[in-house]
């Protein structure tokens, strides 16, 4: 079980982490991390990391085709995690 929680600790921190730099580079007018991999990002159990990104980056908070497709990630990511843990008893 501790394998489970270092790894959503990790993936919602990468996923957090993705928001800002996406957010960053989008002020600067640089290559921008595609919605689909932020998407992803939150799907395999980055919800939590995605959704405080959005909310403190203040980004694709604006979009909402993203946010109903963030709903349904964390649809996802939340059955994922639930499997997981039923998984490892």
């Amino acid at each position: 079980m501790l394998w489970l929680l270092a790894y959503l600790v990790v993936a919602n921190l990468v996923s957090f982490a993705m928001f800002g730099v996406d957010k960053q580079r989008a002020r600067a007018g640089q290559r921008r991390i595609s919605e689909r991999a932020l998407l992803l990002s939150a799907v395999v159990s980055g919800t939590i990391g995605a959704w405080v990104g959005m909310s403190v980056f203040r980004h694709k908070t604006a979009k909402r085709s993203f946010e109903v497709k963030m709903v349904a990630a964390t649809v996802v990511d939340v059955a994922i995690v639930v499997l997981a843990v039923l998984a490892t008893g």
